[in-house]
């Protein structure tokens, strides 16, 4: 069944094209990754399917009206005085409206009386009886259980909450509502590991339609079973995940430069026929007189065939494919630095407070040369305020960290506070030693600042041109170490792997935060998880990290192996005391139940690579 259509729809903001010939099907239970770059249109087109914003041409074709429907997004403007868990009850607006008068009449009966009384029990009866025939109970428990879920707590004002846990409210909230349509723009921002697989689960075992916006490739390629490019042009449609995505713009980019290139060797061809059909026509053109009439059927010959290479050049022109073009990316090239020492920073027994909230403790770490190490936890978890202890810019309360003598560090921070807002972006770079102004503007050329662009103030900027401007500072840094706070933060996805290239190339060590699996998986050879203040190590890269936790998820749960390995030593200090059978069968099945016993309890005691304490 149809869900959502779309024809040829155009916007232009300000005289500006956004985007054009934008059509899209959705059908009932698919689940559809809306991708382009910073810029694209993508919010808008999503206000345009929700009715927010005004298309210039096109039609839009709704099967189900818009406050049936579940949104997600970006910027949600929420009264000042909501709780949270009004907020959340607000995304059911039939039984939230209930709830509401349920509670006005109920203030009514405190204080009526007589005819005003029976009219408002009778309206309370009404009213409750039809809220307790629509769930409103059992959805007063669900909002409770959802704010429970996310950690959150229902007394809070939402105004008051982090950018993470408002997105996790309206996560709630959405599903408070019950929708059968979902419309999301980037769901999966600030959310901490186990929230964005919480959120992978939830999207992948839900039951209507989805329509969302996200930089998450692996978020993509769990959930997406159709991925469409919007651009200036309009959208194309591709099969599957970002994978699959990008696997089939592949293929299509090397069909078209065969096509390209076989089109250019038959125009080659057909050019060179036209000159020489022409120049023959000329020769016996000049050759013919009155008195000649076979130089003149030559001449009429020839120039029927340079004619008909015309029109057949005509014909290719108009057929002729463009060139593919390469995707313009981040060029670099990380400057090596001569470091001999083996060990960068050292960590010893650390512990850090902000006042009487303990957030780490006995943190023990040594970050050695050619380490790339993934720092890992929930939102909360301590994971900047360790990159700032290891970077210096806090100190900690107890122990201390140790710095090589000529190390010098590179720090990014997610907040980009590093950045002057008053200098221009020219002017942040020539700031450098020793940058000229032509060095200076070919490499701001590289990160996409072009031209007049090179000018604009840095208090000017979105944070996605915030974010490449402070990596392009931090590339200049000549760092032996890189500290990342989210380094890939409001980045589009083709420049996100344009970050990671670079990222690999560079000869220092790293230590990163990252909410993008992609760019973990990509850069990490080691990867550290804080929990509840403390520090445990893995070693291996972040993939094999995740693939150590998901075989822990599937174990049981620690109280119940306990449990089990404590039966099955009973069981086989049981059967080893007693006397050997003597028929044959009685003694084959005996010890078969042994090896049987034995054989769990060393699969339970078999540890597939435990993490470390502290490294």
């Amino acid at each position: 069944m149809l869900i959502l259509k779309v024809e040829g729809l155009k916007k232009d903001w300000n005289g500006k094209q956004v985007f054009e010939n934008v059509n899209l099907e959705i059908h009932r239970g698919e689940r559809i990754a809306l991708m382009g770059g910073n810029g694209a249109g993508k919010t808008t087109l999503l206000g345009c399917l929700s009715g927010q914003v005004s298309p210039d041409e096109g039609k839009i074709f709704r099967r189900l009206p818009v406050k049936a429907w579940g949104i997600i997004e970006q910027h949600l403007i929420v009264p000042e005085a909501l709780t949270v868990q009004e907020f959340i009850k607000s995304g059911h607006t039939v039984l939230y409206r209930l709830k509401n008068e349920l509670n006005q009449l109920e203030n009514i009966l405190e204080y009526e009386k007589g005819d005003g009384l029976n009219i408002a029990l009778e309206r309370y009866s009404t009213l409750l009886e039809r809220y307790q025939s629509l769930g409103g109970y059992e959805w007063e428990y669900e909002v409770n259980a959802v704010l429970c879920r996310f950690a959150l707590s229902g007394k809070v004002l939402y105004r008051e909450l982090s950018g993470g846990q408002k997105t996790k409210a309206q996560l709630a909230r959405v599903m408070a509502g019950n929708p059968s349509f979902l419309l999301m723009d980037e769901p999966t921002n600030h959310l901490d590991m186990e929230t964005l697989d919480w959120l992978t689960c939830w999207v992948q075992a839900f039951h209507g339609t989805v329509l969302f916006v996200s930089h998450d490739r692996e978020f993509i390629d769990r959930v997406a079973d159709k991925t469409v490019e919007l651009s200036l042009k309009g959208t194309k449609t591709y099969p599957g995940g970002y994978s699959d995505f990008l696997k089939e713009r592949e293929r299509e980019g090397k069909e078209q430069e065969a096509l390209y290139k076989k089109q250019q060797q038959e125009k080659k061809k057909i050019e060179e026929a036209i000159g020489r059909y022409r120049e023959w026509f000329m020769k016996a053109h000049e050759a013919a007189g009155e008195r000649s009439p076979f130089y003149k059927k030559k001449a009429e010959k020839n120039r029927t065939r340079f004619k008909a290479k015309e029109k057949a050049l005509e014909r290719l022109e108009k057929e002729q494919v463009e060139r593919p073009k390469d995707i313009p990316g981040i060029h670099v090239s990380f400057k090596e630095n001569v470091f001999e020492a083996r060990q960068l920073v050292r960590m010893e027994d650390v512990g850090f407070s902000y006042g009487d909230q303990q957030v780490l403790q006995n943190v023990n770490l040594t970050i050695s040369r050619g380490d790339r190490v993934a720092v890992a936890g929930q939102n909360g978890s301590g994971k900047t305020t360790l990159l700032k202890l290891l970077s210096g810019k806090l100190q900690p309360r107890a122990g201390s960290v140790i710095h090589h003598p000529v190390l010098r560090i590179g720090y990014f921070a997610q907040e980009l506070d590093n950045l002057n807002n008053e200098e221009t972006i020219l002017d942040s770079l020539l700031r450098l030693p020793g940058m000229t102004q032509r060095e200076a503007r070919n490499i701001l050329a590289g990160f996409f600042f072009r031209q007049d662009e090179v000018f604009r103030n840095i208090g000017t900027l979105s944070m996605g041109e915030r974010c490449r401007l402070a990596f392009v500072m931090l590339y200049f840094s000549d760092a032996n170490l890189l500290v990342l706070d989210e380094p890939t933060n409001y980045l589009d996805i083709h420049t996100r792997e344009q970050v990671e290239e670079a990222l690999i190339r560079y000869p220092g060590a790293l230590v990163v935060v990252s909410h993008d699996r992609y760019l973990l998986k990509k850069v990490s050879n080691r990867v550290i998880l804080l929990n509840e203040g403390q520090m445990t190590y893995y070693p291996g890269n972040y993939e094999e990290f995740q693939n150590y936790l998901y075989k822990a998820a599937c174990r049981p749960a620690d109280r119940e192996m306990e449990d089990r390995m404590l039966s099955l030593k009973l069981e086989l200090a049981r059967l080893m005391a007693g006397s050997e059978p003597e028929g044959e069968d009685e003694k084959e099945l005996f010890y078969a139940n042994i090896r049987q016993v034995k054989a769990e309890l060393d699969e339970l005691l078999t540890d597939t690579g435990p993490p470390v304490k502290n490294s």
